[in-house]
């Protein structure tokens, strides 16, 4: 039988804003000290390869993950106002309800499908492999999952079985990536505010290093399954140097049930949250 209580990632993603100091592990200088933004910097030109390209990923000689200036405001991904969302009728009502029952399933150890991924405790590391035509994203803060991106020239397969990273293939266009994912399945949030998608989802998404400490991201949502036109969104992430990939361990038995329960975000529930 399942423990009742909510997973170890629930704890991390609500303590993180109300800690005064880093988390034990918790690399220096990254989101959770606090939760505040993080400090803006003037990085060096970004790294390059051989043929002249900005590098997105890291390197033999830096490492580290990217992460937003603050993930826990509740529009990080700089979509547009809850009002100016495009929201078909059911969508908005679910929208409403999530957000006064905020029980998303990245808090009970399911992956942060699409661009929710960028706003995940530790942040993301990106691998990129030109002799595979892969690039690969590493969620730090998830339960040890990772994203493909499909470099080789390939189209989105007729038949795809849903997901929660979809179906993601890339180009370049000069220093920027663009990457088009189809293939999304419906057991995620793709951002922290509950907005609702279907499993008609569309994501363009383009990422863009303009030095060495940021990386932009610029997403287009497009689902006609749950809005009634298409919007976007941006969000500038900082790139947390030395930072690499450690083991993050999400699971059952946590100790701070009563934070997703209790007073601590004033919803008044009386029975524990079962995944």
């Amino acid at each position: 039988m399942r423990n009742p209580l909510i997973p170890l990632g629930a704890a991390v993603v609500l303590l993180l804003p109300v800690f005064t100091t880093p988390l034990a592990g918790q690399a220096p200088n990254g989101v959770g000290n606090g939760g505040e933004t993080r400090p803006r910097r003037s990085g060096r030109p970004a790294p390059r390869s051989a043929d002249g390209r900005a590098l997105l990923g890291t390197t033999s000689q830096e490492k580290g993950v990217w992460l937003p200036d603050n993930p826990f405001i509740p529009n990080a991904l700089g979509l547009p106002a809850e009002a100016d969302l495009p929201f078909q009728p059911w969508a908005r009502a679910l929208h409403a309800s999530r957000r006064t029952n905020p029980l998303e399933p990245h808090t009970r150890c399911k992956p942060s499908g699409g661009p929710r991924v960028f706003l995940t405790p530790y942040g993301v590391e990106i691998v990129e492999l030109p002799e595979l035509q892969r690039i690969y994203v590493f969620d730090v803060g998830g339960p040890h999952t990772f994203r493909t991106i499909y470099m080789d020239g390939r189209t989105h397969p007729k038949k795809l079985d849903p997901n929660y990273y979809g179906h993601s293939i890339g180009h370049w266009e000069g220093d920027t990536l663009v990457v088009d994912t189809v293939g999304f399945n419906e057991r995620f949030w793709f951002d922290r505010s509950g907005n609702p998608h279907t499993d008609q989802l569309r994501t363009i998404e383009k990422f863009t290093r303009l030095d060495t400490l940021t990386l932009r991201y610029e997403l287009t949502i497009d689902d006609p399954g749950a809005y009634t036109a298409p919007f976007t969104g941006h969000v500038d992430l900082r790139l947390e140097e030395g930072t690499e990939l450690f083991e993050y361990v999400c699971q059952q038995s946590n100790f701070a049930a009563e934070l997703m329960v209790g007073a601590a975000t004033s919803i008044d529930r009386s029975s524990p949250i079962v995944p």
